[in-house]
């Protein structure tokens, strides 16, 4: 029997999916891949929207429970053009693991990211994909909106001004990013000032070429700015059916 899997990523995107999609299935399996290194407020937010949802997340994680940190040091690798390692080994591998052929597979991309959507299609031809929020034309600002109507605070990265709920110490963010490292999680910067060090890999850009992350200039990249909770009128059409 075919199955329809809601990727609960502990992003306000993924946690207005995954609801929308227990609208349309409410059989549909939540999943949830735990990542050492995730923000333990995660922890609290996916109990928050599993009793909204009204049904259990289902908690998958690497085999061996390593954290991106044993990943890359494994690995000697932190990041580059096709991204990181521990995506695809803490997060590609468990979901190939868990997933059937016949598997409907919902993923939060906002209708903000319609390019990212339509990559991630193209990349992974093989799999059935619904991506409900642009269907329903919500942005990242809608769905903020929706879960603090519903009286669930927000994870603490977004509140911290966050754009996304990576792990801490994410690679693959910009220089931005890396201040609000070193601002708010200094041992974290540390830390991968040492590992990029010892491995000879410059993760960031600054002034149009690579640098190590010590060298990063603390007034450097886009500042730290929370999600706002503004709402679009599309978000309108589907208010009654999430919040009221």
């Amino acid at each position: 029997m075919s199955r329809v899997i809601g990727w609960f990523s502990c992003g306000i995107a993924s946690a207005v999916a995954c609801a929308l999609t227990l609208q349309r299935y409410p059989d549909a399996i939540i999943v949830r891949i735990i990542i050492p290194g995730e923000h333990p407020d995660n922890d609290r937010f996916a109990a928050n929207c599993a009793s909204w949802y009204g049904t259990q997340i289902l908690e998958l994680q690497d085999p061996q429970k390593r954290s991106p940190w044993d990943v890359w040091q494994q690995r000697r690798y932190i990041a580059g053009p096709k991204g990181a390692p521990c995506t695809g080994e803490l997060k590609k591998l468990v979901r190939y693991r868990f997933q059937r052929p016949d598997d409907t597979h919902i993923f939060g991309y906002t209708v903000d990211e319609v390019r990212r959507a339509n990559r991630f299609a193209q990349t992974n031809s093989e799999l059935r994909l619904w991506y409900p929020l642009i269907d329903a034309k919500l942005t990242k600002n809608d769905c903020r909106a929706i879960i603090q109507a519903k009286g669930i605070a927000i994870p603490v990265m977004y509140q911290l001004g966050f754009r996304n709920n990576n792990c801490i110490g994410c690679p693959m963010g910009g220089a931005g990013y890396w201040n609000l490292i070193r601002l708010h999680f200094p041992t974290t910067f540390e830390r991968m000032v040492q590992l990029s060090r010892t491995l000879g890999v410059r993760i960031i850009k600054q002034d149009g070429k690579r640098v190590f992350l010590d060298e990063l200039r603390p007034d450097t990249g886009r500042k730290g700015r929370p999600v706002e909770s503004s709402r679009s009128a599309f978000c309108d059409d589907v208010w009654s059916t999430l919040v009221e």
